[in-house]
């Protein structure tokens, strides 16, 4: 069965991710990953999730992704001589002088190559496999037919291709256009999504301003839709795809647990050959907030850019994370992330038999044990009364 790798953007992302049933997660420290306003990992907070991924029989990848300059890379050493110490399972790279780096100071970890890298031919992977690759995630403008060439074509080497999550206009992510117009540099992890932006035309000479249309529809040139490919990881399996990689290190655990989940369903439904609509997890996965989706490049189609709005819509609330529960009081302890009320009902996220099932808010306590009718404050930790005996990293959810 093909691995099921999920975002860690934090620990508890971390926790929420394997939860959920992802066998592996990748993650980036606070230096030299393509996601610098994540919130990201110390060297102490890697030690931590890796040992707790070892003791459950999952594993850690680290992306050190960014295409540094000269100077970084003694820092960079220093860097992957720690990740060896700690013992973490594969090292995400992307340029060859940082490669060469991990073979040095991190001998013996397995070495990934970076979507950033481009991938497109059976050439290139045989290339890389020959530097001491052991993964290639290939470039996401592939098509499923190509990926297939690649896998028959070039033995001894893993194939890793994203399955999920938002897109770069820039399929293999090295744009510039960030650096050009906000000088944050988005290939060294600062990148402002200009992609994203509402584009309008001015004319210089009286400072009118025009409206600028593409089909009748609006003005997000630049902005792709969210790819997902839910419905069709049997034809990506079939294609020799053995890790399936979910974007989203930026999102909350509300999007990691509910796409980590969908496709785990999915996943242990195809390999006890289970015939589930793909609409059943795919209505689950829509509860996220995303961009409308796509099957991006790998059918050949072109239907790829929401033209509308870069806005991530969903009718739905992240209400709460579940800490765990207290058998004295007969509650949940929660930790609220939105606001929810006395009356409102929650829905479970669950990776069991809970999956779905719905609790009335009716009695909520604070910590001192004040009555609590409206859960306003940010990240306050909760009583919530119920007989439902949930698990932590469970997650409460409303529409």
């Amino acid at each position: 069965m093909p691995e099921l790798l999920a975002p860690a953007g934090n620990l508890n992302k971390l926790y929420t991710a394997f939860h959920f049933g992802a066998d592996a997660v990748y993650l980036g420290g606070n230096q030299f990953s393509l996601r610098a306003f994540a919130d990201n990992f110390s060297i102490a907070d890697i030690r931590t999730g890796t040992e707790f991924a070892h003791s459950i029989g999952k594993k850690v990848y680290v992306a050190v992704n960014v295409y540094p300059r000269t100077d970084d890379f003694g820092a960079i050493r220093e860097y992957f001589s720690e990740l060896k110490k700690i013992g973490v399972d594969g090292l995400i790279v992307g340029d060859m002088g940082v490669l060469t780096a991990a073979k040095d100071a991190a001998n013996g970890i397995p070495i990934h190559l970076s979507t950033q890298a481009n991938t497109t031919n059976a050439e290139a992977v045989k290339f890389y496999r020959v530097l001491g690759v052991k993964r290639g995630v290939l470039a996401r403008d592939l098509t499923r037919d190509e990926i297939k060439e690649i896998r028959d074509g070039v033995d001894g080497i893993e194939i890793e291709c994203f399955v999920h999550g938002a897109m770069c206009m820039s399929y293999s992510g090295r744009c510039i256009l960030s650096n050009y117009l906000t000088g944050r540099d988005s290939n060294r992890g600062e990148c402002a999504q200009p992609c994203r932006y509402e584009y309008r035309i001015r004319e210089v000479s009286d400072d009118r301003e025009l409206t600028l249309c593409e089909d009748k529809k609006g003005t997000y040139l630049l902005n792709s839709k969210d790819l997902c490919m839910i419905g069709h990881i049997g034809e990506l399996e079939s294609a020799g795809v053995g890790s399936f990689k979910i974007e989203g290190r930026m999102k909350s655990e509300f999007y990691v647990g509910s796409v980590v989940n969908a496709y785990r369903r999915a996943l242990d439904d195809l390999s006890s050959g289970k015939n589930t609509p793909p609409e059943t997890y795919f209505k689950e996965i829509e509860k996220t907030g995303n961009r409308g989706f796509t099957t991006g490049f790998y059918f050949g189609g072109k239907d790829y850019m929401n033209l509308e709005s870069s806005k991530n819509r969903s009718e739905y609330i992240f209400a709460a994370c579940v800490l765990g529960y207290d058998e004295g009081r007969g509650a949940l302890i929660v930790e609220q992330r939105n606001r929810f009320i006395k009356g409102d009902r929650l829905q479970v996220l669950s990776n069991g038999e809970n999956f779905l099932r719905e609790i009335e808010v009716a009695e909520m306590s604070d910590l001192r044990g004040a009555i609590v009718t409206d859960a306003k404050r940010v990240q306050e930790v909760l009583y919530l009364k119920t007989d439902l005996r949930l698990e932590a990293q469970d997650i409460l959810y409303k529409n």
